[in-house]
């Protein structure tokens, strides 16, 4: 029988995350993560009202920041200088 901590079998490699979680994988504070899912920066999705998160994702919007980062574009098409993946 399968178990929600059974993840070796469920989701060998962890890819649904909390926010909490999240937080730790990117070394970012809880308030910071929830507000860039809440206003759609990071992308995640609502699990009967707690922010869920799949890591290739989160993979996928860190390589996307990091290489506009180095072009200097945002993910919004816009221009800027030095902008932090997470928090203000």
């Amino acid at each position: 029988m399968l178990t929600y901590k059974d993840k070796t079998t469920a989701d060998p490699e962890g890819g649904v995350l909390t926010r909490d979680e999240v937080a730790t994988y990117l070394k970012a504070g809880k308030r910071a993560v929830y507000r860039l899912a809440a206003e759609g920066t990071l992308p995640g999705f609502k699990l009967g009202g707690t922010w869920r998160f799949r890591r290739s994702d989160l993979d996928h919007w860190v390589m996307t920041n990091l290489n506009n980062k180095n072009r200097g574009h945002a993910t919004d098409g816009t221009h800027r200088q030095h902008q932090p993946l997470v928090g203000r």
